[in-house]
């Protein structure tokens, strides 16, 4: 029976289709200040087609090798001697009595290499492939013993990765970019309002306008860079999409921690930025400062605490937007009861309701520390400019990791927060219930 190449010529449009496909893709990559931007989507498409190419690719070679043998067994054999003598031959002699060149000889040969010799460059810009002229495959006897991969296919199970973080201290800005490295703002530090009810005259004098007084302190809220990189060897990205997918996916999630944190507890020195709890101007209100009534027995609950802050940002003339609790405080506020043991504000959102406080939106998360809430107007009271988003690179010029077959993948962003009017925000301490 002779050798059928319909599958073989179908595989192979196959893998020219997945090929035109991922150029398609990769034509439409963004290129900013020498970043290739890649969204997820196009990100999870290039790599399921990659992933695909591979595979169509591994059967294309093997019906390439099972249409060889057919061949071979089709045609006139040589004669025992003529067989020895091969089998007695370097592989260097085999390949040469065949009319073919060895890897060398095409290597010194081919378009890559004449493209460094031209470019006078020390790095080739892409690898010199030497094709299937001398791969060699391997013919068993019988069943190997030992590890179960090292005959046959492998199935291999999905990796768990750990659940992550849903809710940000980034969800309550509005998205907004920027293309300096500076910002530079006015923040409002002092308002005198003398606005009142003015008589048209006074006799034969009319009415003086009183004057009201603005103090502004100008302020620069410079870009800051947020980064961190993971080596990996080149193989096991190429091999495994799946771990590949991984660790971009842990490496933007670990930016996206830090950004939370920065926003909220950035030191303001080095290269930090200024967290809104650090920064100057901002209200604050301990939660042993409300009330106690000896009549019912009860004081102010955290939630209570909370309300009392908002009141505060209230009078600063800027309604809050958003409220930030530890998870521990949150389960607090959540449980508590009345005096019949009914839930206060659990129930709501136990039926599938929005996490929200006093009508206020709610982020609980571990970047602000227990004992600590802050509430205030996200977005207008202070504002996050974007210089640069989220992005992944992948590079191997690093240290020795050209020679070491390795690379770095680097997640990286830049951005700005500049807190305008600090006062609309208001810092909650949590350090005792209040007492008689």
């Amino acid at each position: 029976m002779s050798f059928d190449n319909s599958r073989l010529t179908e595989l192979q449009g196959a893998m020219r289709a997945k090929m035109a496909e991922n150029k398609e893709i990769a034509d439409n990559f963004k290129i900013e200040d020498g970043t290739v931007l890649v969204s997820s989507e196009q990100k999870t498409a290039f790599d399921k087609n990659m992933s695909d190419i591979r595979e169509i690719k591994s059967l294309v070679e093997s019906l390439e090798t099972l249409r060889d043998a057919d061949k071979w067994a089709s045609e006139p054999q040589d004669s025992v001697a003529q067989a020895s003598a091969y089998a007695t031959s370097s592989l260097q002699e085999v390949v040469q009595s065949a009319g073919k060149k060895t890897i060398g000889e095409a290597f010194l040969a081919s378009a890559e290499f004449k493209s460094l010799l031209a470019s006078g460059s020390a790095n080739m810009p892409a690898p010199y492939r030497s094709g299937n002229d001398y791969s060699v495959k391997d013919l068993y006897s019988a069943l190997p013993t030992g590890t179960p991969g090292s005959f046959g296919t492998i199935q291999r199970d999905a990796m768990v990765i750990p659940p992550m973080r849903t809710k940000r201290v980034r969800d309550l800005f509005p998205s907004r970019t920027t293309n300096a490295a500076i910002i530079e703002y006015f923040r409002m530090t002092g308002f005198t309002n003398n606005a009142a009810a003015v008589a048209e005259r006074s006799g034969d004098a009319f009415g003086a306008k009183p004057q009201s007084s603005f103090t502004f302190v100008g302020q620069q809220a410079p870009v800051r860079t947020m980064a961190h990189w993971e080596a990996a060897h080149r193989n096991v990205l190429a091999d495994e999409p799946q771990l590949r997918s991984i660790i971009d996916n842990e490496l933007m999630y670990g930016l996206r921690l830090q950004e939370d944190a920065q926003i909220l507890n950035g030191s303001g020195t080095g290269e930090n930025l200024t967290g809104i709890l650090n920064t100057s101007g901002v209200q604050t209100y301990s939660w042993s400062a409300g009330t106690y009534s000896a009549t019912a027995g009860m004081s102010d609950t955290k939630a209570d605490a909370v309300r009392r802050a908002a009141t505060l940002s209230f009078l600063a003339y800027y309604e809050p937007s958003g409220i930030v609790l530890n998870p521990n405080d949150w389960e607090d506020i959540e449980l508590s009861k009345d005096g019949n043991g009914a839930y206060v504000v659990a129930v709501s959102v136990a039926m599938g309701g929005e996490q929200r406080l006093w009508r206020i939106p709610v982020v609980d998360t571990p970047a602000i520390a227990e004992g600590t809430a802050l509430i205030g107007a996200f977005g207008t009271g202070a504002q996050i400019y974007d210089r640069e988003s989220p992005s992944i690179r992948v590079s191997e010029q690093h240290a020795d990791f050209f020679v070491r077959n390795a690379i770095v993948i680097l997640a990286e962003q830049r951005l700005a927060l500049a807190v305008k009017r600090p006062e609309s925000f208001v810092k909650v301490s949590f350090d005792a219930a209040p007492s008689a």
